[in-house]
């Protein structure tokens, strides 16, 4: 694909409101670009089941799966005053929250806030902020005129974004909208073998994709998101996980588990011999997908491929957009290869 209409739908892509639980919104804008030798369903956990058909029938059933959903908050209360309350959906650093735009699920748009700092103790300034003392900021003078816009147990993310910064784009949700677009891409292909492609949900609270493999199983299943690139002053190279514009990087093991051996030395095999740039992931942090498809049903073998990503899970992820190709080609390489592994 060429790269500007990657960039193009990614930046679509990334403004669709998708927290964990609510990705209705990302799963029909998927739909709608689907190819249409691709026939599709949805679960009861709302996972979007994709089928390609390849030139042949493998000999390993192949499934690829990339998360829809992002991290973002949830309403829990509003008070008197019209000012929110809220918690977190996923894990997020309340450092990277306070003072940053938010869109409610009704679309009305908002801020979060907290106790001035003017206000604050010597102690309060040296301690980290608890989502207890958050609150969001839509400019309402009362909870009546708040419930307008909101209701309890409603969804908020961080407001959208796309913005060029140098080499690199930053923009929310490039976890794991980033996965959603190789995969979209990797079923427009002419496919040498037949796959499953699966956008999942909830992969930011526990995951959904295991309901996914037990329904589909496969006898390989590959988990395409983003890594945590820290890549940046004050962490030394032997624990910055990887690095921007140093292609997609494999995983050995994470929290979730180990990659399978075969699979992840035939992925370094495939990049060796098709000359494409690759990094190992270089701290055992995170999870995937992987973990929940490889114990689903009976098992089944798996390896995570990302593609490195600084500050996620924050309203400001950066990638290099050079790191789209090499890491769309490893993945139609891994269909031939691991067909037949």
């Amino acid at each position: 694909m060429e790269q500007t209409n990657r960039l193009n739908l990614l930046k679509e892509l990334c403004a669709i409101d998708g927290v964990s639980g609510c990705e209705g919104k990302v799963a029909q804008w998927i739909k709608s670009h689907l190819p249409a030798d691709c026939t599709a369903y949805t679960d009861a956990r709302g996972n979007l089941i994709c089928e390609k058909k390849g030139k042949q029938t493998p000999k390993n059933k192949l499934m690829f799966a990339a998360h829809m959903d992002e991290v973002g908050f949830i309403i829990t209360y509003i008070e008197e005053s019209g000012l929110i309350r809220f918690d977190a959906v996923g894990g997020i650093d309340t450092r990277v929250v306070v003072g940053k735009p938010v869109r409610l699920e009704s679309g009305k748009e908002g801020v979060v806030g907290a106790k001035p700092i003017h206000l604050q103790s010597a102690d309060e300034r040296e301690a980290t902020l608890k989502y207890s003392e958050l609150y969001i900021d839509i400019g309402t003078k009362s909870r009546d005129e708040a419930e307008q816009f909101v209701s309890l147990g409603d969804f908020a993310t961080f407001r959208p974004q796309f913005t060029q910064m140098g080499s690199c784009i930053c923009t929310k949700a490039l976890d794991n909208r980033i996965g959603c677009l190789l995969l979209l891409e990797l079923l427009h292909e002419e496919l040498a073998y037949d796959i499953t492609a699966v956008f999942t949900v909830q992969e930011e609270i526990g995951g959904a994709a295991g309901n996914a493999a037990f329904a589909v199983k496969p006898d390989i299943a590959v988990a395409v998101d983003t890594n945590t690139a820290a890549d940046v002053p004050g962490v030394s190279p032997s624990k910055n996980v990887c690095a921007l514009g140093k292609g997609p990087v494999l995983t050995f093991q994470d929290k979730g588990g180990f990659s399978d051996r075969e699979l992840f030395c035939a992925a370094k095999e495939i990049c060796k011999e098709q000359d494409i740039p690759y990094q190992i992931k270089n701290q055992v942090i995170g999870a995937t997908d992987a973990a929940g498809m490889g114990k689903a049903a009976s098992g089944c073998r798996t390896l995570a491929v990302a593609v490195p990503t600084r500050y996620i899970h924050s309203p400001s992820s950066v990638f290099n957009p050079k790191d789209l190709e090499p890491s769309a080609k490893l993945l139609t390489a891994m269909v031939e290869r691991f067909a037949q592994i």
